[in-house]
């Protein structure tokens, strides 16, 4: 009988395990761009795969390369991946974002847009270019585009430590609009002119078939795709 038992629980856990309601995942994401839909996101999946260990590790887009490759994550909420990652990743963009300006509270802007180019002779703060290297030469080019070489002073490696320095007056800073869910009273974000690059944030995974438990992630993100673009939205 007991070994009936065993058979029998061993039969029903690779059942389970097959239709994703058991096993492990481990999810890579940026913060500034998940804080509005991925805490609820993962509260439902929870609530509908309960067997499912989940295990979350906020990363920039390079270190979630480097986690992938040392198989630690098996998901990414990360940015536009490269040609190159894209021949052995798979991807689905979920919403773009524009880029805004962020500049101290005490400065004095009557308008709720910044042209661009009134900022050439502002010293910058960018988010480091080893974190992000497609934001960062994207945020560069756009001022190139602009008539000027943006005077970047200091990269910091967290987003959170960007706005501070803004705040410090310590310069200003061009930011996806997602960045805005971080805390910062001290400074105000501003539509860029021109307001005609969107970055983009995407789910990666792995092109190796994927287990049943990311398929089942996978599948509530597609379900949920309009909910996350609504709540994304810059207003």
């Amino acid at each position: 009988m007991r070994t009936l038992a065993q058979a029998e629980s061993a039969i029903n856990t690779a059942r389970r395990a097959g239709k994703g309601e058991i096993g492990k995942l481990s999810i890579g994401f940026l913060g500034s761009a998940t804080y509005a839909f991925l805490p609820a996101l993962v509260c439902t999946f929870k609530k509908q795969y309960p067997g499912v260990k989940l295990a979350l590790q906020e990363l920039s887009p390079l270190q979630q390369e480097v986690a992938f490759d040392k198989g630690e994550i098996d998901i990414g909420f990360t940015r536009t991946l490269t040609a190159e990652k894209s021949r052995t990743f798979s991807s689905r963009c979920l919403y773009r974002d524009p880029l805004m300006a962020v500049l101290p509270r005490s400065r004095q802007v009557k308008t709720n847009h910044v042209r661009l180019s009134d900022l050439k002779k502002d010293d910058f703060i960018l988010f480091h270019r080893e974190g992000a290297p497609p934001l960062f030469d994207t945020i560069t080019r756009i001022c190139n585009e602009a008539g000027f070489s943006p005077a970047v002073e200091n990269q910091p490696n967290m987003m959170q430590t960007v706005l501070s320095l803004v705040e410090a007056e310590q310069g200003v800073s061009i930011v996806p609009a997602c960045v805005r869910n971080l805390r910062s009273d001290g400074v105000r974000f501003y539509r860029l002119q021109p307001d005609e690059v969107r970055v983009e944030l995407v789910t990666a995974w792995k092109k190796d078939t994927p287990s049943a438990t990311l398929r089942a992630f996978l599948d509530l993100i597609d379900a949920k795709a309009s909910l996350i673009r609504k709540k994304a939205e810059i207003h």
